[in-house]
């Protein structure tokens, strides 16, 4: 039990990866094993060599390239391999980790936002008498209050409403819900209970009011999970394990084992994706956390190895906060095709999914249409409808790859669907394929219980704390947040008197982006996407910040003018590709018909020719720059290239008076919600018509 107390103190700092469940006989081998490993835990405090300042990601390479060889070689930096990396480092085990592109730059910080059991994983468990799957879910709610509990400037409990609009409904969803609740225990986070229709339409103003007959509340956890990965790894940092993202696997190293004349995986070949340099780190045990790549790494150590992974795209989208209330989500828990719709506070706005789609394996996904207006027609189905959803509201969407795995030591391969597998090959590569986002801590220590198998590695255990400091940096950073304040600049106004924002309307602020290359960011993509979640709240307001954090990093890292361009290029093609900017300027492209009546068109047109002075049909930056001057306000040239580049739609490097109609027939269609210049435009007109002189006859003549 003191291993145990120990590992609940451990394990995170970090978690997020993946609930678990074991069978019957697996279980009672846990607990056979867990007894063996008890004995070797260590009482004395465990040393942490980087507790005032991370290495650099020099230093981490160095340590990579240096060391003769490690106990532990982690090779995916999501949730589940930054957990087996803390685990490992905190059993006093050499430790290294490398992943190919950013920490949790894949599903897992393109998940739901929630650490839960899974309330339909319990419907299928006792609909189907299925004691593999309720363990599963009773083991994730052990982990979600132990997340909870040990990340609480990350993660909180959230209230989640379950509509109920059928009266037989009612007790059937209370009995499920109420069997969720016994199955947490003494770890229930708040009893649920049942609301009349009333109160239900009290606290959710906007929930469709027709035949509902009632609502059922339960509790749920909340997480940030890209910050929440991010802290995992860099508490292995911490610890002294040595980690490096942009550090790919090129192929795996084998040694013939002198006792059974078998090859042995014994390491990797790896490549820093930045510089092109090459190297080796060899290892006693190589764990593949990679995720959806789950297969290409098994075929690296076995080209004849069969597939475990079977793709399944997650799509989400974030609209306005006003959607939802602030402190509480919604459930649908029966769509139009059967799948579960989450719809929750998150960040001030609110996020609504998840699909379910088969796809390919990409290290880039992206948010298809079809998904993005699936989701919002079910949100319309439970909101009133004098709530207009429009697809302009949409201000960014994401899609993530979850692995559904299937045991490649069953012989029925094909009828057997996990949440997650834990296995060895022949030659020694254990592998982790997960697809379920919630807690590391069970899962990392069953990894290890296998690794403990395949080789000679002994553990120990740490103790941790994190502090809670002021409102978003607090929020974001823990106990760190001073040292991110520290950083922070004066900004010259009389409020906030410290700390530059990057965009107006959300908190970030610049010396973030300074502390997120302490963080290992190496890209701008890394700071919009990861570090700060902008890129995933919203696009526009992401590609407004970008300049400036290029700029920022550029010059601490000492960038190139190429440099800074090509990094502004790609993080601009991130947000048009994998975050929906795309989606919302093909809301301009997808009619080419203008839907205005004649009175708006004489309005627009009227507007439009308050730029276009010498009527030559279309207006450049230069028109707007001029117009905007004469009303003393002044934009950045490159930011106002940006936005009529929304607009230009054949890139022309102008705005023609069609391609302006036919954005102000998608604002009025609700296809687009937030152009900023339509909204410039607009505010630039009304200016200047406050300042044309008033006419005697309409002033009533005067004195």
């Amino acid at each position: 039990m003191a291993f145990r107390r120990a590992l609940k103190r451990t394990a995170l700092v970090g978690g997020g990866a993946v609930a678990t469940a074991f069978g019957l006989s697996q279980l009672i081998e846990y607990r056979k094993t867990q007894a063996r490993l008890a004995h070797v835990a260590a009482e004395a405090e465990l040393k942490v060599p980087f507790v005032d300042e991370l290495p650099s990601r020099q230093a981490q390479l160095a340590a990579l390239t240096n060391t003769e060889e490690f106990d532990v070689l982690v090779v995916g930096g999501g949730a589940t391999g930054a957990g087996c990396a803390l685990d490992a480092v905190t059993r006093n085990l050499k430790t290294a980790l490398v992943e190919r592109s950013d920490f949790s730059s894949g599903t897992s910080s393109r998940s739901t936002k929630l650490i839960h059991g899974g309330v339909r994983y319990l419907q299928k468990a006792i609909m189907k008498l299925d004691y593999e799957q309720y363990m599963m879910v009773k083991e994730a709610l052990h982990e979600r209050a132990n997340l909870l509990e040990i990340a609480p400037h990350l993660s909180a409990p959230l209230p989640i409403m379950l509509p109920v609009y059928k009266w037989w409904q009612l007790p059937y969803y209370w009995a499920g819900i109420k069997m969720y609740d016994l199955v947490a225990g003494i770890q229930c986070l708040k009893s649920s209970y049942v609301l009349s229709k009333t109160k239900a339409l009290e606290l959710f103003p906007m929930l469709k009011k027709d035949k509902l007959v009632g609502a059922i509340v339960y509790y749920d956890g909340q997480h940030n999970d890209a910050r929440m990965n991010l802290a995992i790894a860099l508490s292995a940092a911490r610890y002294g394990a040595a980690i490096a993202n942009y550090t790919e696997v090129i192929h795996l190293l084998k040694k013939k084992d002198p006792q059974s004349g078998r090859e042995k995986v014994c390491g990797a070949r790896c490549r820093d994706v930045i510089t092109g340099q090459e190297f080796d780190v060899r290892a006693k045990c190589v764990i593949n956390a990679t995720g959806p790549f789950t297969d290409a790494l098994r075929k690296m150590d076995n080209q004849e190895a069969s597939n475990i992974c079977q793709p399944s795209a997650g799509v989400h989208i974030v609209i306005p906060g006003y959607y939802s209330p602030d402190n509480m989500g919604l459930l649908d828990p029966a769509t139009s095709d059967g799948r579960v719709i989450f719809f929750l506070p998150w960040e001030n706005m609110t996020i609504a999914g998840t699909t379910d789609t088969p796809t390919s394996v990409t290290a880039h996904p992206i948010p298809g249409e079809d998904d993005i207006n699936f989701i919002l027609t079910e949100v319309r189905n439970y909101l009133s409808p004098d709530v207009e959803v429009r697809r302009g509201d949409v201000l960014a969407a994401w899609s993530g790859i979850r692995p559904l795995v299937t045991d490649p030591s069953s012989k029925d391969t094909q009828s057997i669907c996990r949440n997650h597998i834990v296995s060895i090959s022949d030659s020694g590569l254990v592998t982790i394929a997960v697809w379920d986002i919630t807690p590391s801590r069970v899962l990392a220590e069953e990894t290890f219980i296998h690794a403990f198998k395949a080789d000679d590695v002994h553990p120990s255990y740490l103790y941790l704390s994190l502090a809670q400091v002021a409102q978003h940096l607090a929020s974001t950073y823990g106990g760190r947040a001073f040292d991110v304040a520290k950083m922070a600049q004066v900004t010259g106004q009389r409020w906030p008197i410290v700390g530059k924002r990057l965009v107006s309307e959300f908190p970030y602020i610049e010396s973030e982006v300074l502390y997120a290359i302490k963080e290992y960011a190496c890209t701008a993509i890394d700071v919009i996407a990861r570090r700060t979640r902008l890129g995933f709240l919203n696009v526009q307001a992401a590609d407004e910040a970008l300049p400036r954090i290029v700029q920022i990093m550029g010059k601490e890292l000492d960038w190139s003018q190429e440099k800074r361009t090509e990094e502004l290029e790609a993080a601009r093609k991130f947000l048009y590709h994998e975050m929906g900017y795309r989606s919302r300027s093909e809301q301009i492209t997808k009619t080419s018909e203008i839907n205005l009546d004649n009175h708006e068109v004489a309005r627009y047109k009227k507007r439009f020719h308050k730029f276009d002075k010498e009527s030559k049909g279309f207006i450049t930056t230069v028109d707007v720059q001029r117009v905007l001057q004469s009303i003393n306000v002044y934009i950045d040239e490159n930011a106002l290239h940006e936005i009529l580049n929304e607009v230009d739609l054949n890139k022309n490097g102008q705005v023609e008076i069609d391609e302006f109609l036919q954005l102000m027939s998608a604002v009025k269609k609700g296809h687009v919600s937030d152009s900023r210049l339509a909204i410039l435009m607009k505010t630039a007109e009304e200016t200047l018509d406050q300042r044309e002189p008033v006419s005697v006859d309409r002033s009533g003549g005067g004195v």
